[in-house]
């Protein structure tokens, strides 16, 4: 289905933007989404997406190549990039920038919606889908029960990390230091190789992320 966002004088809106319309079913959201975007259903509602930056696209793919990286090394789980649509709840669809699946629910990652259990979920948050990021996604994911859920925040230079502990949710915000995921199994980053410019090269990082590198000051010695 082809939808054009434009102002008041009918010119095409850059972005960032979020557009909701209402009046849809899950049926027709899975008929008629493109592929090529990134559109959500949420209770009745799709959520539209501007197309993403090239910033929020540099720090999508380092992040996948770091923990895709340490999956393919490790022999653990599975790395999915949105546009994959997640059925986060029975009317919550979901495209997150990334997630990462444990080894038991690879082999029900089929079709269209995914009705798998991620144990991380990933969002990259621009100033348009911040509220949403840290507000409703955070709720559905933890009434999913998904373990853990970062939202990578580089205006604000922030990682904000929720994590359910039974009954309970714990939410940080963390700055500085290494980022240990509880989710996944000895995976960790240094927060500020997230912000800086440019983005550090991925190879040497997942080189030290899986054991061997200098640190120098949380940036990475390549000398």
């Amino acid at each position: 289905m082809p939808v054009r966002v434009v102002d008041e004088r009918k010119e095409p809106i850059a972005g960032p933007y979020v557009v909701r319309m209402g009046g849809w079913t899950l049926e027709r959201y899975l008929a008629e989404a493109p592929e090529d975007q990134i559109w959500e259903f949420v209770r009745g509602e799709v959520v539209m997406h501007s197309p993403a930056t090239a910033e929020h696209q540099d720090v999508v793919i380092f992040l996948l190549r770091l923990l895709a990286g340490y999956c393919e090394a490790r022999g653990w789980g599975k790395v999915l990039a949105g546009p994959a649509a997640l059925q986060v709840l029975p009317d919550v669809v979901r495209e997150p920038d990334l997630f990462v699946l444990p080894p038991e629910e690879i082999s029900r990652a089929r079709g269209v919606p995914l009705t798998v259990r991620p144990v991380l979920v990933v969002e990259v948050a621009s100033p348009a889908t911040r509220g949403m990021d840290l507000g409703e996604k955070a709720l559905e994911y933890r009434e999913a029960g998904i373990p853990e859920y970062w939202v990578v925040d580089r205006e604000r230079q922030e990682v904000v990390v929720q994590r359910v502990r039974g009954e309970s949710v714990e939410v940080t915000r963390v700055r500085e230091g290494r980022l240990v995921s509880e989710a996944v199994p000895g995976f960790w980053l240094a927060v500020e190789w997230l912000f800086q410019e440019p983005l550090p090269p991925a190879e040497p990082c997942l080189r030290r992320i899986l054991g061997s590198g200098e640190e120098i000051g949380g940036r990475l010695d390549e000398a």
